[in-house]
């Protein structure tokens, strides 16, 4: 995978005198990694540009856009609403974009040739390691987690939407990183362990420099049911449990002693967008056909624990246990045949006979 940059470098870069308000850039990988391609006037043919059949990701802005498998506008094409994307598998377009045009606004478009909506702005932290543990979910700046009962307690985290900034000090002040959108095992590789006290968002025309990223997540997979997709039975031909790594594991507790408030903070939809389906790969292909791996190991959980109100009087407790090898699975590795065709998937928890798959054989929840 090409090194993220800062400033975007296109490996072509269409540059017209349209307004800047309608806007799409496609990238080569899923995530928004890799040379992107930038447009904002109709684009008929990638191939002049050295990008056909290379889009792996998009980042709409301003209207929306309409892309196509096929040169002038041909073939299946789906529209995109303004939003990131992180992967263009989720509507059978990726590596498959050869051209592309903006809407009018005044066009009316039929539901079901709207891709999937894109994720919304949310981040959602964890006190311990792999998402597990009480969690705190926001969709807006914190400018203070201790307001929510979660100051230095964030262990992991997932990421969904948008780029996130996370300090280390209340108001966005001392040690930030930006997280990009994606799943967080824990946050001890960037020196952030236990350690965030402020979150927000970043706006999609906010340049940031490389050394200011988190390392590379494990990037969300969206396994919702599309608009009027017709959904399919597929037998599951093998499943196999990932076992856990061995060692031991500490967490700090941080034991109320003070009266619980109401919860102010919403709760949202991540649970229901990204289950238990963790990634999806078709057949035996290269590292770019992996879809990204997604959802969240307690995926009905999440968000089941949000901010709170007042300010209790707590302490915090360290806890350790040793954690064997072999104690839980890690997550399963499912193989399954849809139209003579084979598929793998990862998923939180053991399948069973079946999986649900759409006419393409992705998986959905």
């Amino acid at each position: 995978m090409h090194t993220h940059s800062s400033s975007l470098l296109a490996l072509a870069c269409i540059a017209f005198a349209a307004p800047a308000a309608a806007q799409a850039t496609f990238y080569e990988n899923g995530n928004y990694q890799g040379r992107s391609m930038q447009a904002n006037n109709p684009v008929p043919r990638f191939d002049r540009y050295g990008f056909n059949d290379r889009s792996s990701s998009v980042v709409v802005t301003g209207n929306r856009w309409e892309v196509c498998e096929d040169v002038n506008f041909q073939g299946n094409c789906v529209v995109l609403r303004p939003g990131r994307y992180p992967s263009l598998a989720a509507m059978g377009l990726n590596d498959r974009v050869s051209s592309a045009r903006v809407v009018a606004r005044s066009a009316r478009v039929d539901d079901e040739r709207y891709a999937p909506r894109p994720l919304p702005a949310q981040a959602t932290f964890y006190e311990r390691r792999d998402f597990a543990g009480q969690s705190f979910t926001t969709t807006g700046a914190i400018a203070r987690f201790q307001r929510y009962g979660f100051n230095d307690r964030a262990t992991s985290a997932v990421v969904i939407g948008e780029r996130w900034e996370v300090c280390e000090d209340a108001r966005y002040r001392g040690r930030c990183v930006v997280l990009r959108p994606g799943r967080y095992p824990t946050l001890a590789t960037m020196g952030l362990n236990d350690r965030v006290s402020s979150a927000r968002t970043v706006t999609q025309n906010n340049r940031i420099d490389d050394d200011r990223y988190a390392p590379e997540p494990v990037a969300i997979y969206d396994s919702r049911r599309r608009g009027g997709e017709r959904l399919y039975e597929a037998e599951v031909t093998s499943a196999r449990a990932v076992l856990a790594t061995s060692g031991q594991r500490c967490w700090v507790e941080r034991e109320q002693l003070g009266q619980q408030g109401n919860a102010n903070v919403p709760a949202a939809l991540a649970g229901a967008l990204i289950g238990g389906i963790l990634g999806h790969q078709v057949g035996g292909g290269t590292g770019k056909d992996i879809a990204t791996v997604g959802g969240v190991i307690a995926g009905a959980a999440l968000g089941a624990n949000v901010g709170r109100d007042g300010q209790p009087v707590t302490q915090d407790v360290e806890r350790c246990r040793d954690v064997p090898g072999g104690a839980r699975p890690a997550f399963w590795d499912v193989s399954y045949t849809f139209r003579g065709q084979e598929h793998r998937m990862q998923m939180a928890s053991a399948p069973g006979q079946r999986v649900t798959v759409n006419e393409r054989g992705e998986p959905r929840q």
